[in-house]
């Protein structure tokens, strides 16, 4: 028996998919997305409900599709389609080398070779082009982590996302990253198999891959748009293309022109002639020349617009990139741009976010950072978002397995791992960790000292083990919602005090006599005087004669000091121990 995708049918009858979506629910059909599958009875059902409804038209179609709504809602949904249609915006992401800027190029000069003017000379960070689809944003960044820092201030600038896979290299490191970064801004994912000109590309073992990483191609009865195409000769371009206005009709893509501009910053750079020019997607309403705007704690009186094709423009509407000259302190990415009424507002604004911002810097010197081991004491229902690292894949896949199996178990945690690849933490592990509030975790591998500074800076809990079950412990614990591990004391051993060595400008030295146990340096220490406790801290140094040992046994005499305490009394006795760990029940 035959099948036909929902978009695919929707072509065939020459309407909507979401149009044939509503009928499909109208019918009782069930679907996850318009990607599903529809076997060839169901079809047919649907191409002749179609036809009988355009037969009937008006009065008939009208009455079916409006039947089941109330007035109100009709009235919404009217009202939300008299706002215009916008062009998606989209990000190319990826592995290096794998032709996301082969990609980019290869639509920005085709569309100039087919008479589209301008774009040939790129001048900000995102151009828009005209194709046979309809319109479409592309922005050109660095790759995924100029995408998350963005979000990390809390804004999405793309649409949709395009994750680029070489053919003949499959999935990579970083082709993980970003899939993971475009997943955490939960937007939709179309994957580009590139290079398949090439004679040893095997796009079927692409696919296979990315099963992997929970994208399932629609080849293989998921939900994942997958376009094999070659940026060199252009073959799959167009396809591209047609799932990319398929994917924005779908999500019903909507700005209304007339409203007070807002625009979100992807780029912003201190040029030497220029000054400061910020490249910005327009949101919605429509930013002109002379407008105020105020952007985080910058204002400014647009000076020029300019396209992306370097020429200057009076304005800029709903989707469209544009660099903005004027501002006389520099904004940053992420941050969002506001039209205002007066120059008088927009400072006024500015000035108050930044005494906002002052006195959160102040509260936030005395209050204390979440970390891992805060949360371990948290009972609430809550989601613990992960990022996993580690030295082999084997080690990567063994504590994937032992924590599903926990959050199996958990009822009031879901556990999120958002990204779990072999290597060592890097700093975007970290801008991935901020907009997803997780937790950094790896295993036998070390984060270099820029990433610990980094997370450190940043506030974002990063953890290295060496043994594989104190992480699946840590983790287990914040799962359970228990306590952070608890302690029991361990006595190691004793010794008396029988001499106080005074040394003159260190202090006193306790000349001791081991009477049972062991007695190392670094270990915790009491200070016991007639049963009384005095004092509790640990053994900074131990001495055998003029050496420094590491730990003596029954019987040995030795000198002891103690961490800032030297004010000891014949007599007194010092108490060793440890902190043993009380293991999960």
């Amino acid at each position: 028996m035959s099948k036909v995708r929902i978009y695919e049918l929707a072509k065939t009858l020459g309407i909507e998919s979401k149009e044939l979506m509503l009928i499909l629910d109208e019918m009782g059909v069930e679907y996850k997305s318009h990607a599903s599958s529809l076997d060839d009875e169901t079809a047919d059902a649907v191409k002749q409900l179609v036809l009988e409804d355009s037969q009937n038209e008006p009065e008939e179609k009208s009455s079916v599709k409006t039947e089941p709504k109330t007035k109100a809602k009709g009235s919404a949904e009217s009202a939300i389609k008299d706002i215009p249609l916008r062009a998606p915006v989209v990000s190319v992401m990826g592995h290096v080398d794998h032709g996301k800027t082969s990609l980019l190029d290869y639509i920005r000069k085709a569309k100039v070779a087919s008479g589209e003017a301008g774009g040939i000379t790129q001048h900000i960070g995102a151009y828009q082009t005209n194709t046979s689809h309809g319109k479409i944003t592309f922005i050109d960044t660095p790759g995924h982590e100029a995408f998350t820092s963005i979000r990390q201030r809390g804004a999405n600038a793309t649409d949709i996302a395009i994750i680029v896979v070489a053919a003949d290299d499959s999935i990579m490191p970083q082709t993980r990253e970003a899939i993971a970064h475009a997943k955490a801004a939960n937007i939709p994912i179309i994957v580009a198999i590139n290079k398949i000109d090439l004679p040893q590309a095997n796009p079927n073992k692409v696919k296979q891959d990315l099963m992997q990483v929970e994208l399932i191609p629609e080849d293989f009865g998921g939900e994942t748009i997958v376009v094999p195409l070659s940026a060199m000769t252009g073959k799959g371009i167009d396809d591209l293309l047609e799932m990319l206005a398929l994917v924005a009709e779908m999500e019903d893509l909507r700005a209304d022109p007339n409203k007070a501009a807002k625009a979100i910053i992807v780029e912003s750079v201190r040029d030497k002639q220029a000054g400061i020019l910020v490249t910005a997607i327009i949101q919605e309403g429509t930013l002109k020349i002379g407008d105020y705007i105020v952007s985080g704690e910058s204002w400014a009186k647009i000076r020029a617009l300019i396209s992306p094709d370097g020429s200057r423009i009076k304005d800029a509407g709903p989707s469209f990139p544009v660099q903005i000259m004027g501002f006389s302190s520099q904004p940053s990415a992420g941050d969002l741009i506001e039209a205002i009424a007066s120059e008088k507002e927009a400072k006024q604004i500015v000035e108050e976010r930044i005494a906002t911002r002052e006195q959160e810097e102040l509260a936030n010197k005395v209050q204390k950072t979440i970390t891992l081991e805060d949360l371990f004491g948290q009972t609430n229902t809550i989601t613990v978002n992960l990022i996993l690292r580690a030295d082999t894949q084997g080690s990567l896949e063994a504590i994937k397995g032992v924590l599903a199996k926990e959050a199996e178990a958990a009822k009031d945690v879901d556990l999120n791992i958002m990204l779990a690849a072999v290597g060592a933490p890097s700093e975007s592990d970290l801008l991935l960790a901020g907009t997803g509030d997780a937790h950094v975790l790896a295993f036998g591998v070390n984060p270099s000292g820029a990433v610990k500074k980094e997370a450190k800076r940043l506030n974002i809990p990063l953890k290295s083990y060496k043994i594989i079950y104190k992480l699946i412990e840590d983790v287990q614990r914040l799962i359970r919602g228990q306590s952070e591990p608890e302690y029991e004391e361990k006595v190691i051993g004793h010794a008396e005090i029988r001499q106080v060595i005074r040394v003159p400008r260190t202090g006193n030295i306790a000349g001791s006599y081991i009477t049972n146990g062991i007695i190392k340096r670094g270990a915790k220490a009491r200070l016991m005087r007639k049963g009384k406790e005095v004092y509790k801290g640990s053994i900074a140094q131990l001495r055998r004669f003029k050496d420094d040992v590491r730990e003596l046994g029954t019987g040995f005499e030795c000198g002891i000091n103690l961490d800032n305490y030297d004010a000891f009394k014949e007599g007194d006795i010092i108490e060793a121990f440890e902190l043993v760990e009380i293991p999960l029940s």
